[in-house]
């Protein structure tokens, strides 16, 4: 808020609940559903973590963020939900992850050497394939890195991969074609979570027969043209002045 000028951010938690409720409704074929918290739920959180509360309220069992120092924040506040990091955690901070129970992302295979290394029994983890994002990821082997983590104690709970450009169907079917094609170097019933879809993918094509998680991100605020959801968010201020124009006159930024 900004107290000079009585400007705020309205956001109402109870339409982010509604909304969260519906869109799990719709997609009801899916066992997890990720809400992707990351960067206080992109700028709408505050320190008391009523939105993430209202996410979790709405039916979400699982949660997303970027970063560890996001997890662990949350982890304070909310004690049993399981909580993916989706990103990278510097090896020298694995032990926070398996001390505050935080799911962490295998994306390559020296990332996976890092975690052997730190010698930490018990870590749980995705793993994260690229299907053409480009940024982290593996793209073969996975059957490999599989294996190793497997006999170095670690859990895979979950697989799963992002898709760039959803709304572009040719470069979708692209996309989970890679990922198809790797899901078939190992045995998927014994991996628990499989997700694919994020919110643009989600709403736009069917659900992939092996996922069985998708993950809710800014469709929870209501951006989405396929569903009929409300937004929770408005922008409040004051007016200080108020000027009568003649015609021709313009406003000077």
């Amino acid at each position: 808020m900004n107290l000079s000028r009585n400007t705020y951010l309205e956001v109402d938690l109870e339409k982010i609940k509604k909304n969260v409720k519906n869109i799990i409704a719709k997609f009801s074929e899916y066992k997890y559903h990720f809400g992707v918290v990351k960067a206080n739920c992109y700028g709408l959180d505050n320190e008391s973590l009523e939105v993430t509360k209202a996410i979790l309220e709405g039916g979400c069992n699982y949660l997303a963020v970027a970063t560890l120092e996001e997890a662990i924040k949350i982890r304070k506040k909310f004690e049993e939900i399981p909580i993916l990091v989706l990103g990278h955690i510097n090896k020298d901070y694995l032990n926070q992850a398996k001390e505050y129970n935080i799911t962490i992302t295998i994306h390559s295979a020296q990332s996976l050497e890092e975690i052997i290394n730190k010698n930490i029994n018990g870590l749980k983890a995705h793993i994260k394939v690229n299907t053409g994002m480009n940024r982290l990821g593996i793209n073969k082997n996975l059957k490999g890195l599989y294996e190793k983590c497997i006999n170095n104690n670690i859990e895979v709970e979950g697989i799963f991969t992002h898709i760039y450009n959803a709304s572009n169907e040719e470069d979708y079917n692209k996309q989970i074609e890679i990922f198809e094609n790797l899901l078939k170097e190992i045995d998927i019933s014994k991996v628990p979570i499989i997700h694919i879809s994020a919110s643009e993918a989600l709403t736009n094509y069917k659900k992939v027969e092996e996922a069985n998680g998708c993950r809710l991100g800014i469709i929870m605020y209501g951006f989405s043209e396929k569903m009929n959801l409300e937004s929770p968010v408005r922008l409040v201020s004051e007016i200080v002045q108020i000027h009568n124009l003649k015609k021709g006159e313009v406003v000077r930024i």
